[in-house]
């Protein structure tokens, strides 16, 4: 008995001694994406953070808290003026400073999300308030393809923009306004806005691109492609990669073997993973978000 005792007391001995060796390991592998500040989400146009339970980032959320991440929603319409976004955000960031008791955020925005963050930080004063922006396929300069929609008769885009303002309202919008989402995406609004809200020093501004090569990889988009292609060539299949490329401007995001990342693809729309050539050191659209905080992680963000 007295061995079967020792023989317990040694087995034990060596599972809580492997148990405290392989604690750190384990504790560094889930704080791969702890930023020091949180990190607030904003999405595009279009969608909410969240409509009918299906969350806009995918799969995004999930891989970035599992890895230590601190994650927030920007809680912005899904198609709204840049100016009522960009309220609605300085809301949501004043709220979670209040909550976590952090200093600053760092702002991660797809699309027309990364406009709506530009005006809080430069136009509303909150620069001292956020730490970095990262901006992925925002069109920053507006598009082409927008300014040859909005060529149409005023009273036309105007009615069409009650009806999309109406159906943004029944999904749960607070203060769509359809029309004036879809004019500040042209050149000449871009043009003005940036000049009216340059980048703010002490913020971190980096920007990336997805690029489409072919509309067969995404039949949703392979129309807008290709008008696009035409205006302004390549593209994501909403937004240029010239248009993307703002301050810090690191890459485009590119599938695999000769496989594009589409405007949704770059939000895990379809929750798979679509490999990428490396960016950032990562395979993956997921990975890619989480060797993004990473980096954010490893520069004091």
């Amino acid at each position: 008995m007295e061995k079967l005792h020792k023989r317990l007391l040694a087995v034990l001995t060596a599972v809580l001694l492997a148990a405290l060796l392989l604690a750190p390991a384990a504790q560094a592998a889930t704080a791969e994406c702890a930023t020091k500040y949180p990190i607030v989400l904003v999405h595009g146009a279009g969608f909410r953070d969240s409509n009918v339970g299906v969350n806009y980032w995918g799969r995004i959320p999930k891989t970035l808290q599992d890895k230590g991440a601190k994650l927030y929603y920007g809680g912005t319409d899904g198609w709204c003026s840049i100016e009522q976004g960009a309220a609605d955000l300085k809301a949501t960031v004043e709220r979670v400073l209040r909550q976590t008791g952090s200093a600053k955020v760092n702002i991660i925005a797809h699309s027309k999300g990364g406009i709506e963050a530009r005006y809080m930080i430069s136009t509303l004063g909150m620069a001292d308030k956020v730490a970095s922006l990262t901006t992925i396929s925002t069109p920053h300069r507006g598009s082409k393809s927008i300014d040859a929609i909005m060529g149409a008769p005023d009273i036309l885009l105007r009615g069409v923009g009650l009806a999309g303002s109406a159906v943004r309202f029944a999904w749960g919008d607070k203060r769509p306004d359809f029309y004036a989402g879809i004019k500040s995406l042209d050149t000449n609004y871009m043009r003005e806005f940036n000049k009216k809200n340059p980048d703010k020093a002490g913020v971190y501004y980096q920007s990336f691109a997805g690029e489409l090569p072919s509309g067969a990889n995404d039949v949703i988009l392979a129309a807008t492609r290709s008008a696009i292609y035409n205006n302004e060539g390549p593209n994501d299949g909403m937004v240029s990669v010239e248009s993307a490329k703002w301050t810090n401007f690191r890459g485009v995001l590119r599938g695999s073997a000769g496989r594009g990342v589409s405007h949704l693809d770059e939000v895990d729309f379809r929750r798979s993973d679509v490999a990428i050539e490396p960016l950032l050191g990562a395979k993956t659209v997921r990975d890619f978000y989480a060797a993004l905080a990473a980096d954010l992680k490893q520069k004091g963000y």
